[in-house]
Formats: structure tokens, C-alpha cells, sequence
């Protein structure tokens, strides 16, 4: 009998790291490194190399980002991993450098995702007890935590 295909090697989608280290210390390089190499390991994914970017003033297409969209264009590449959305630079050149990624056809996986958003009509109508909901950011009793 054959096993099961989870028992089989098999190579997951490729990834492509890309960090921004402006004065960064080389522990905390490290670390970020192992951040994307962790979660490439959790989530089944091949992280292939990782594209770094030093200097403060690079604009959207950078050596190192520049080299990450070459890697996108192999038929094997299936995406980008990053730390957080930071690491993609100030947001004038982020929103610049995320259009070309996804016009790359390839996917962004955040390892610190920002916030889920919440719905939009989350909390704007009472509930059906016609008592109005505790709007308050501070955390809900265990009890409620637990229905």
C-alpha cells in the first residue's frame, strides 16, 4: 500500500524574503531572517533567498528590489514573504513596489499581518435585547471570551 501523500516529500511554493534594514544591527538581521525562515517552515513554503535593502534613500526599484522582481518572473516563483508591510518603505514607495508584485502575479505573505478589519456594520445596530453593546477598546470579560 502506498503512503499517504503527507508522508511524501514534496516541495512547497516558492518564496522570495525581502527585508529593509536601514541602521540595523546585525542581531536583529538575524532575526528578522529567522522570522521569514520560520514561518516559511509553518507554512510549508520554500524560502529560496532573501532580497535586502540598505540605504534609506532607494526609490521603488532599488538593486535589491529590483533583483526580487527578476526572481518573480521564474515559473516556479509563487511569492513574496516580509516581516511586516514596513519593509516595503515609506508608503508613496510601498503602494509603488506592492502594485509591481502583484503585477508580477505573485502573492504578499506578511509574517506580522496588520489588524483584521473589522466589518463594516460591525457594532451599529443594537442587538436584538434592544440594550446597547459596551463600545470599549478594553478587553472582554473571560465569560464573554468563552461563548
Amino acid at each position: 500500500m502506498e503512503p499517504l501523500t503527507e508522508h511524501r516529500p514534496v516541495n512547497g511554493p516558492v518564496v522570495y524574503g525581502y527585508l529593509r534594514l536601514v541602521k540595523v544591527s546585525p542581531a536583529r538581521e538575524i532575526a528578522l531572517a529567522a522570522s521569514l525562515a520560520e514561518y516559511c517552515r509553518k507554512h510549508e513554503l520554500v524560502l529560496s533567498g532573501i532580497f535586502t535593502e540598505r540605504h534609506a534613500g532607494a526609490g521603488p526599484m532599488s538593486p535589491a528590489f529590483t533583483g526580487l522582481l527578476d526572481v518573480l518572473a521564474l515559473p516556479d516563483a509563487y511569492g513574496v514573504v516580509l516581516p511586516a508591510t514596513s519593509h516595503l518603505g515609506p508608503k508613496p514607495i510601498a503602494a509603488e513596489r506592492r502594485r509591481r508584485i502583484e503585477a508580477a502575479g505573485a502573492r504578499l505573505l506578511l509574517v506580522r499581518g496588520g489588524r483584521k478589519p473589522r466589518p463594516a456594520a460591525h457594532g451599529t445596530s443594537s442587538p436584538p435585547s434592544g440594550r446597547s453593546r459596551r463600545r470599549s477598546q478594553a478587553p472582554a470579560p473571560a465569560l464573554d471570551a468563552e461563548t
